[in-house]
């Protein structure tokens, strides 16, 4: 795997650990803001609606950009947000700096994702994507309880500048790893348009929308549910998060090496793991021994979905790949965004912390469904490795 593939997964880490933190960090935020639990989850789906737009709208807008021009842009607005994020108290203004940071993050991971897949090869787009993907695992096994842990120690300020301070540092590997320059072939937007229209496409963004509410529905709620349900001390919070992380990275990781060659078989496995991960969750959530090892599975068959619906996405995108892997990024912020907003529904209704597990049980059996409708489809025909568009100029 080349090591400029290894260097965006770190750039997905010091954006995805924005994306993640705001679990550990709902009761500081709700706390300083003024705002209830389920208010400051919304900052969680705001992030998710702004990529849901951004995904799209930036890989059009991008399309004969210098892959590095483009991926430099963002990162700058999104550091932007972050340092503009730390130094607001007010709950609007954070929401929409949220809304801005994300749509610019969305447009770095549909770039960053085609370039990923260009440099692995055909035969490698599942384990690129769990590379890159896996930056956003690492963010959670770091990231994450990092941010957390600095959020209850200096205020959930110091997280953003923080997260600020990384994506500087990712600019810079960007520019010494990434080349300048436009390609001498580019992608043409008529034929990515052709591609998107494929049926079997939106049966792959349907498991990624499903499989990612499943896992946000639960981990949204992690840390009010290990206080209030499971009992833990707040201080137990940023290590479970931390093992939850490693649960992640392991199912991440293995799956990657399966994807590629069993893309259905991975897939099944994962999510029927996931669903008896959440049921066990949601019936052991009083239990901190029953609670924790249940946390961790769910991070370990959650994630195994990622590489496998990515590599499908690129198999059955072929040559025109750039919209179908902004709109499989939609996809995963529409389950971003539908998960925590059912869970918190559930909550405001009186259901009890252990609902959101029930909830994310729910998403991973329809989940399930759009696989196993999806074998029943024709074998793709595009083998080829994206020729036009998947550069890294």
């Amino acid at each position: 795997m080349p090591f400029a593939v290894y260097l965006l997964g770190a750039a997905i880490f010091a954006q995805g650990t924005s994306e993640l933190m705001l679990a550990g960090l709902l009761p500081e935020i709700s706390t300083d803001l003024g705002v209830s639990i389920p208010a400051a989850g919304l900052l969680i789906s705001a992030f998710a609606v702004g990529m849901l737009v951004g995904a799209p709208v930036l890989a059009v807008v991008t399309l004969r950009w210098s892959r590095r021009a483009a991926m430099l842009a963002f990162l700058v607005v999104f550091a932007l947000t972050h340092v503009a994020g730390a130094l607001t108290s007010d709950y609007g203004f954070l929401l929409a700096t949220r809304v801005v940071g994300a749509f610019v993050y969305a447009g770095f991971w549909a770039v960053a994702s085609v370039t990923a897949i260009q440099l692995a090869g055909p035969e490698s787009r599942a384990r690129a994507m769990s590379v890159l993907a896996g930056g956003l695992t690492v963010a959670s096994i770091v990231g994450l309880p990092a941010g957390t842990a600095l959020g209850q120690h200096l205020g959930w300020q110091s997280a953003f500048w923080a997260v600020a301070a990384m994506s500087a540092l990712a600019m810079v590997g960007v520019i010494f790893t990434i080349p300048g320059g436009r390609s001498k072939t580019t992608p043409e937007l008529r034929s990515e348009l052709r591609t998107i229209r494929n049926p079997g496409l939106w049966l792959a963004y349907g498991t990624t929308a499903l499989s990612t509410a499943a896992i946000l529905a639960i981990f949204s709620y992690l840390a009010p549910l290990l206080t209030d349900s499971t009992g833990l001390s707040a201080a137990w919070v940023p290590a479970v998060l931390a093992v939850y992380g490693v649960g992640a990275l392991i199912g991440i990781t293995t799956a990657g090496r399966t994807a590629d060659r069993r893309p259905f078989t991975t897939l099944t496995v994962a999510l029927t793991g996931l669903i008896a991960a959440a049921v066990a969750l949601a019936l052991g959530a009083g239990t901190p021994w029953l609670a924790v090892p249940a946390i961790v599975l769910v991070g370990v068959f959650g994630f195994a979905n990622n590489p496998a619906v990515n590599g499908r996405v690129f198999t059955l995108a072929g040559s025109a790949p750039t919209l179908a892997a902004a709109f499989n990024v939609s996809a995963f912020n529409v389950g971003i965004t539908i998960g925590p907003w059912l869970a918190g529904l559930t909550l405001n209704a009186g259901a009890g912390y252990p609902s959101v597990a029930w909830i994310g049980a729910l998403f991973a059996i329809l989940a399930l469904g759009t696989v196993l409708l999806a074998t029943r489809l024709p074998a793709p025909l595009h083998h080829s490795a994206p020729a036009t568009c998947a550069t890294t100029t």
